[in-house]
C-alpha cells in the first residue's frame, strides 16, 4: 500500500496599508499557514509630511504649532516635549503654577486617548455597543478640553516658558463635576470591558508581548507596562510638577495580581491610567500654588532672548501611548531652530508587533495591532527617493549615517 506524504504549505498574504481595521496607513506582510501567523513583516512610510524640515524655516512660537499636527490625538504632549527641550537649551525656568496647569492638561489629554482607544478596541473586537458608550464619555472630556483651552482638539495651549490659559476659581466647580463624572462612568466601563464574557474571550492570551520582549524591543507606555515593565517619564524624570504628586508606576498586577502581557492586560493598563489620570488632576487642583503662568509674556522679549539661545535641548514627556522625545539645537544665528528632532512613542511599538502577532489567528490581527494603540503620522519621518528605485538600508549603513548626521549637528 502506497503511504501518503503531507507537506506543509504557507502563504504569503498582504493586510494595508488600506484597509477597514487600520485607521491609518500601514503594510503588513503575513506568511500564513491555515489561520495561524507564521512570519510578520512591517513596512511604514505612507504618511511623511516633512513637519521637521519645516521647521527650519519657522521660529519656535511657529514652530509649537506644526507640533500640535504631529498628531490630533497628541496635540498637547508634542509641543510639551518641544517646549520642555526649548526650555533645556535657552535656560528658561517655569513658573510653579504653569507646571501645575501643564500637567491637569497632559492628565486631561492622557484620559480622552485611553477612552479613544476602548472605543476603538471594542469595534475592532465587533462590540459596537462600547464603542458609542466610550465615545459619550470622550465627548465630556473633550467638551471639558474645550472649557480649559478654547479648543477640542488642537487645543494651542502650551507656550515656551509656562501655558497660555490659567484656571480660575470660578471654573473649578465645572471641572470637579466632569471629573466625578469620569468616576462614575469608569467603574460601568471597567465592569463592561473587565468582566464580559466575550471581550475575555477575544483578548486573554491574545497578543502576549512578554518582559524580556518588552525590554528587549524597548517598547514604552501602556504596552511595556502591561508585560510588566515599570517605566514611566512622570515618575522616572518628575518633569512638569510631577514631582510633587502622589504618583508611582502602574501595572496590571495591581488589579489583577498577575502579568500575562496580553491585550486583556492592556486593557487593564489603560483603564487603571485613566483613573490615576482622575486623581491626578484632583491632586493638582488641590495643590497648585498662586502666581504667574508664563515666565515672558512679551513675545518679541522672548523672541530676542531665543535668537542669542547657541546649544541643545531634549524634552521628554510620557505621552498616552509612552515616551515622546523631541530634540532641538540652535546655532546662535538665527531664531529657527538649526535641528528639530521627533520621536514618537509608536516608533518603539513596532517591533513588538511581531512576537505579539507571530502564532496568532488571522482574525486576531486588528485588535492585536490596535492594542498597541499606534499612530503612524506621529512616526512617519523619512521618505528616500533615488531616481525611483527601490533600495534598502543594512545595519551598518545606518549606523554610519547616524554617526556622520550626529558629528554634522555637533560642529
Amino acid at each position: 500500500m502506497k503511504q501518503e506524504t503531507t507537506t506543509k504549505t504557507s502563504y504569503h498574504i498582504p493586510v494595508g496599508p488600506i484597509h477597514p481595521a487600520l485607521k491609518e496607513p500601514v503594510y503588513f506582510e503575513f506568511e500564513i499557514s491555515g489561520e495561524r501567523i507564521v512570519d510578520v513583516n512591517v513596512k511604514l512610510g505612507h504618511v511623511h509630511r516633512g513637519v521637521e524640515w519645516a521647521s527650519r524655516k519657522r521660529n519656535p512660537i511657529q514652530v509649537l504649532y506644526l507640533a500640535e499636527r504631529i498628531c490630533g490625538i497628541c496635540s498637547f504632549c508634542h509641543p510639551a516635549a518641544f517646549t520642555l527641550a526649548v526650555e533645556t537649551a535657552a535656560d528658561i525656568q517655569v513658573p510653579e503654577r504653569a507646571e501645575y496647569l501643564r500637567v491637569i492638561q497632559g492628565e486631561l489629554e492622557r484620559i480622552t486617548s485611553h477612552i479613544l482607544w476602548a472605543g476603538v478596541a471594542a469595534h475592532e473586537i465587533g462590540f459596537d455597543t462600547v464603542l458609542y458608550f466610550t465615545w459619550q464619555i470622550r465627548e465630556k472630556a473633550l467638551d471639558l478640553t474645550e472649557y480649559l483651552t478654547g479648543n477640542r482638539v488642537t487645543k494651542g495651549i502650551m507656550t515656551i516658558g509656562g501655558i497660555r490659559r490659567d484656571i480660575t476659581p470660578d471654573m473649578l466647580p465645572r471641572i470637579k463635576k466632569d471629573l466625578n463624572f469620569f468616576k462614575d462612568n469608569f467603574e460601568k466601563l471597567r465592569h463592561i470591558f473587565l468582566d464580559d464574557k466575550t471581550i475575555k474571550m477575544r483578548s486573554q492570551g491574545a497578543g502576549i508581548l512578554t518582559k524580556k520582549d518588552a525590554l528587549k524591543l524597548c517598547a514604552v507606555g501602556p504596552t511595556t507596562r502591561a508585560s510588566g515593565v515599570k517605566k514611566d517619564v512622570r515618575v522616572d524624570t518628575s518633569y512638569f510638577a510631577y514631582g510633587d504628586l502622589d504618583i508611582d508606576y502602574i501595572t496590571p498586577d495591581v488589579l489583577t495580581g498577575e502579568v500575562n502581557g496580553d491585550v486583556y492586560d492592556r486593557i487593564i493598563q489603560r483603564l487603571l491610567e485613566v483613573k490615576q489620570s482622575i486623581g491626578l488632576i484632583e491632586q493638582c487642583i488641590d495643590q497648585m500654588p498662586a502666581g504667574d503662568i508664563v515666565s515672558e509674556p512679551k513675545i518679541p522679549k522672548l523672541m530676542n532672548q531665543l535668537k542669542k539661545v547657541n546649544g541643545e535641548g531634549v524634552g521628554r514627556h510620557e505621552a498616552p501611548r509612552g515616551e515622546v522625545i523631541h530634540y532641538v539645537k540652535f546655532d546662535g544665528h538665527s531664531e529657527n531652530p538649526y535641528t528639530w528632532k521627533v520621536r514618537a512613542p509608536t516608533y518603539n511599538n513596532i517591533l513588538p508587533w511581531i512576537p505579539m502577532l507571530k502564532g496568532e489567528q488571522i482574525a486576531d490581527i486588528p485588535i492585536v495591532a490596535a492594542s498597541t494603540d499606534p499612530c503612524m503620522s506621529c512616526t512617519n519621518r523619512v521618505a528616500i527617493v533615488n531616481d525611483n528605485k527601490r533600495y534598502e538600508l543594512t545595519k551598518e549603513q545606518l549606523h554610519s549615517l547616524s554617526v556622520e548626521k550626529t558629528r554634522r549637528v555637533l560642529k
